[in-house]
């Protein structure tokens, strides 16, 4: 697992914009979920960083940005 964004946070897939919840990482990506349930995709750890609390609350409303 990568240490720098741990099981269960919040981050910003940085590709396009979208939040997602750490799931695992799989063949050097990182799975991602959307806060309120979907299908996950993998994102690269260079393409994600951690979100302000504004984005982390818009993601859980399901509010877009």
């Amino acid at each position: 697992m990568n240490d720098e964004f741990p099981l269960g946070s919040y981050v910003i897939d940085t590709r396009t914009g979208r939040l997602g919840q750490v799931m695992d990482t799989h063949a050097g990506y990182v799975q991602l979920r959307p806060p309120r349930g979907g299908i996950e995709w993998s994102c690269p750890p260079t393409a994600i960083r951690f979100p302000s609390r504004d984005e982390i609350a818009a993601g859980e409303s399901g509010c877009a940005r």
